[in-house]
């Protein structure tokens, strides 16, 4: 049986308070691993060997040293591909062929990405007349904001935690993280990465264990942590807003969301079946930008449906050690009863079910696995739960419209506004729709298209703050102004 430590200050050490909890394989419902859940001792010695580094060699390297550094990250991740990609299909139970795709390569990417743009990002110099008439000259700099918390999800585990990591760290920040205690392995092993690339102990952090009165509480209401980034749901952002507040400390949140996806007459038909089966299915619907809502104009209604409802049933549903699987089981026991409620209530408020709405049949082998099917849903009402909240699963509900300005509407009907999806051929109405949805990412027939130099984040109750490009040093430093009367 597998045992997965914290690591602090550069080592493995296990919990003082003994306790452990399973991870659990979601293909089988099978336990592999037993994971060391932190206590408050755990989570302040995370804290102080982050501070203590903060003072030592990492706060005096220079930014072009601590780039090669994050490079040597990146490359050690990618020369244990395997390992990472082993890993995280264990724990999530997606398929190789997405996790070998996105998950392990952008994950690592993620590292010399920001290495690039710290060396590159300018800040600002102004000269100011004086009356004396000699001037001043003003220049801004950026130094760390201090110790990060990082809070990571476990839909994409190692991608979205490099995401958050990868900037701090280039910033010169030091980092404790609390990875979901639904996926803790890449996010462990990792640290075997860190210390053959040389980042100094105590630089990179990982406490494991869940959120109320665990690592996760114990790290938020740490007053010796400088800031806080969070993936996941709304109401634990609130949570975490709440205890960041005591010592006024900043806040990244990317929260829960129920986006949408617009489809046009005017659409390129194949891109736009093509683009919604990726974003209602992919990763078993495990998306935080994936679409549940589908509005679609009423003249291709019927054959949009029908067309989606093939693509549903072609998915080929399996673990990941089957190379033909493109379609895996939910992330765990508990996950799979929350979305199957969905399903029933879907039936409740009289939905038709075009295709799914159960779970698969599957071998003997695999049948305490976490599976649900590929579902498509119409006819339910626009205040329906299931329209009106987030399910994270691999589901849809298709719905018609006639103007634009009832789309437009219907988009924005909800206190959510992470992301949506936009499908036309005419240019005039993409930029005029796309500029009047309340999302913080809107893609135009494209889905999932991320340049990391852009601004990433939600509106209303999807977020607060953005990262990626100029945003995230925005957040990971403090930009001091420097004042020079000549």
């Amino acid at each position: 049986m597998q045992e997965i430590k914290h690591f602090i200050n550069g080592e493995y050490r296990g919990s003082s308070n003994g306790r452990l909890f399973d991870a659990v394989d979601p293909s089988t419902g099978k336990v592999f691993a037993k994971v060391h859940e932190a206590g408050r001792e755990e989570v302040d010695a995370a804290v102080k060997a982050a501070r203590a580094a903060l003072n030592g060699p990492w706060g005096k390297m220079s930014i072009a040293e601590r780039a090669e550094i994050l490079y040597r990250v990146a490359d050690g991740i990618n020369a244990r591909f395997e390992e990472f990609l082993e890993a995280e299909c264990r724990d999530t139970g997606k398929p190789r062929s997405l996790a070998s795709h996105i998950d392990i390569p952008r994950g690592a990417a993620n590292f010399k990405v920001f290495a690039d743009m710290v060396k590159n990002a300018p800040t600002e110099a102004f000269e100011m007349p004086t009356p004396d008439g000699t001037g001043a000259i003003n220049y801004g700099v950026r130094r760390p904001k201090g110790v990060i918390g990082v809070i990571s999800p476990w839909n994409l585990p190692l991608l979205l935690m490099t995401w958050k990591v990868g900037p701090a760290l280039a910033c010169g920040n030091t980092v404790v993280v609390k990875p979901s205690e639904e996926t803790p392995s890449t996010t462990a092993l990792l640290g075997e990465v860190m210390n053959a690339a040389g980042i100094p102990p105590g630089v990179y952090n990982v406490v494991h264990g869940f959120g109320s009165n665990s690592a996760g509480a114990f790290l938020t209401e740490h007053k010796d942590v400088d800031a806080y980034t969070f993936t996941g749901e709304t109401g634990t952002g609130e949570h975490i807003m709440r205890a960041a507040a005591q010592g006024v400390r900043q806040v990244s949140l990317e929260l829960g969301g129920k986006n949408a996806g617009i489809v046009f007459a005017d659409c390129d038909l194949d891109k736009a079946i093509e683009g919604s089966l990726r974003s209602v299915f992919a990763n078993s619907g495990q998306v935080c930008l994936g679409t549940e809502r589908l509005y679609v104009q009423r003249p291709i209604f019927e054959a949009f449906v029908a067309r989606l409802k093939a693509g549903a049933e072609s998915l080929v549903i399996g673990p990941p050690s089957d190379p033909k699987a493109n379609f895996g089981p939910l992330v765990s026991l508990t996950h799979q009863q929350k979305v199957l409620s969905y399903y029933q209530k879907a039936l409740d408020d009289g939905a038709t079910v075009v295709t799914g709405g159960g779970v698969p049949d599957m071998p003997s082998e695999l049948a305490g696995g976490a599976w649900v099917q590929p579902t498509i849903w119409t006819g339910l009402k626009d205040d329906s739960a299931v329209i009106t909240e987030e399910i994270f699963g691999p589901c849809c509900h298709i719905r018609p419209f006639d103007s634009e300005e009832e789309a437009i509407a219907l988009a924005n009907s909800l206190p959510y506004g992470l992301s949506a999806t936009l499908w036309t051929e005419n240019a005039s109405r993409a930029h005029r729709v796309a500029g009047q949805l309340e999302a913080g990412i809107v893609w135009v027939n494209s889905w999932f298209l991320r340049d990391l130099r852009t601004a990433f984040g939600g509106s209303k109750q999807s977020g607060i703050g953005r990262e990626g490009g100029v945003h995230s040093l925005e957040f990971y430093t403090e930009l001091k102004n420097i004042c020079v009367k000549l």
